[in-house]
């Protein structure tokens, strides 16, 4: 296999992180909309680390801990400078029956718990602990503050509430643990960019989870947001390139956007994109792929895989070779912001 594409980070004093340009997003062995095996979730982490990929997102959230502890049996003999490891933090879990526990039909066959927001000084502390716990190790490279979006929220006034208790509580823990060694970069792994400009606005942050929010579908953060990354050398990662699946499945039956059925403007737009990609003879999946990481702060691309066979998807999309004059003609036919780099 191939060597894997890096991108290195670093911002100041911090220590360099070589982010592979494919990672791993670990939501899908925590169970994610269907049971996985501990053989399945295993064959899955072992093709993507036969494959090269060194970066591996996770969160307490995943499985409620399941993800976590199956990271910790896959990596506990790989020595710990050969990857890159990111957790979160904003959650914590406690015991519940299987009759009462959260998220049931959203995660199957997990621990049963619930989960309590908690995005004050003690509350992150309290979540490093036990992610370090569930991990195995003894520093994890990058902390995210999880979910502080309105999306995960419900209403902008419940999340204006949890940021204010972020900034003034949970980002300092987040300074101490930076400060201390224990963790590399720190920031916030959401859905929505205008969450992440706020934080950008009001702390030092070193890296933003976005999960959909620059793709080929969607490029509003070029408007300011990125613009303000690209100032301060704040690197971002890209959670959900493929739009909760249209972006790689294309537009047929059950086409999915943002964890729901896929609207008809959208259906429209991926079918005009598709048809441009085809043209080109590039599969819509590898452009997906590729169009973000040509933005000069992304680090890293993290579609949720479960399967072997869908690591090695990707594997694929990471390794297409796609024609400049593709995205000239998405630009040309009003399909992509026309200040999107493209490295043409």
């Amino acid at each position: 296999m191939s060597a894997m594409a890096r991108r290195q980070w670093q911002r100041a004093s911090s220590p360099e992180l070589s982010f592979t340009e494919l990672g791993f997003g670990a939501g899908g062995i925590g169970n994610l909309y269907r049971g996985v095996s501990d053989a399945e979730s295993d064959a899955a982490l072992q093709a993507a680390w036969d494959a090269n990929v060194r970066y591996f997102d996770v969160a307490p959230l995943y499985g409620f801990g399941l993800a976590e502890t199956r990271l910790n049996r896959f990596l506990r003999d790989k020595p710990r400078d050969s990857y890159v490891l990111s957790t979160k933090v904003g959650r914590l879990l406690t015991p519940a029956t299987p009759e009462t526990r959260d998220a049931i039909g959203k995660f199957f066959d997990v621990p049963s718990r619930k989960e309590v927001f908690a995005y004050d000084y003690d509350g992150v502390m309290r979540s490093v602990e036990f992610s370090m716990e569930r991990l195995g190790v003894d520093r994890i490279d990058v902390l995210l503050a999880h979910d502080l979006d309105v999306f995960s929220h419900g209403s902008q006034e419940v999340l204006d509430g949890h940021l204010e208790t972020f900034i003034s509580g949970g980002y300092k823990a987040l300074l101490s643990l930076r400060e201390q060694g224990v963790i590399a970069g720190i920031g916030a792994g959401v859905n929505e960019w205008q969450s992440c400009q706020w934080m950008a606005e009001r702390g030092d942050f070193d890296l933003f989870l976005l999960a959909g929010r620059y793709t080929l579908l969607e490029q509003e953060a070029l408007e300011s947001f990125l613009p303000l990354c690209e100032t301060r050398g704040i690197g971002i990662i890209l959670g959900g390139p493929y739009n909760s699946g249209i972006l790689a499945r294309g537009v047929g039956d059950g086409a999915k956007y943002n964890y729901s059925d896929a609207p008809g403007d959208v259906i429209e737009r991926v079918s005009k994109i598709e048809a441009i990609c085809a043209t080109h003879g590039v599969r819509l999946v590898d452009a997906a792929f590729r169009f973000p990481l040509l933005h000069p702060c992304v680090v890293s691309s993290i579609p949720g895989v479960q399967t072997e066979a869908e690591v090695m998807s990707n594997v694929q999309a990471s390794q297409a070779d796609i024609p400049g004059a593709l995205w000239r003609d998405l630009k040309s036919a009003g399909l992509m912001r026309e200040d999107a780099p493209t490295g043409t």
